[in-house]
């Protein structure tokens, strides 16, 4: 019997683009995320390094690792990164950073998927922040 698994886009555009992409050879899958300050607030990650987020004053690299990493230390934060890399190269060889930016007001996103050593495409995209943790913005799925 067959399984088949629906992946929502949710805040990124041109995730066909990589599944389309996925059947040939991807080199690698890199996305670069921005969010507010606050919207990292309580993460996994954020706790358990001891991160004082409420004293960052300029942007500041807090992450960089896996998708399967991101999504234990960010389980609110980044369904964005496993729905990008389910849909390219899988979570452990999707790499992913967080930016946590005092002066952003909107989650920013930024992909990279090369293929044979050239670039695909990239994709900057920025959304307002509703709820600046897990883009309940976003309709949800049934």
């Amino acid at each position: 019997m067959a399984v088949k698994s629906w992946v929502p886009t949710g805040a990124l555009i041109g995730l066909d683009a990589v599944t389309a992409a996925a059947v040939g050879n991807i080199q690698s899958v890199r996305m670069v995320t921005r969010k507010p300050v606050l919207g990292l607030a309580g993460a996994p990650y954020i706790v358990e390094n001891n991160i004082d987020i409420e004293r960052i004053t300029e942007p500041l690299k807090i992450f960089d690792g896996t998708a399967r990493e991101a999504a234990k230390g960010f389980p609110a934060n980044l369904n964005v990164a496993v729905a990008l890399s389910l849909s390219g190269i899988g979570p452990d060889r999707t790499r992913l950073e967080i930016w946590a930016d005092p002066a952003l007001t909107r989650n920013v996103h930024r992909v990279e998927v090369e293929i044979r050593f050239r670039p695909l495409f990239h994709v900057d995209r920025e959304y307002p922040v509703g709820q600046p943790k897990d883009g309940s913005y976003h309709r949800r799925s049934r």
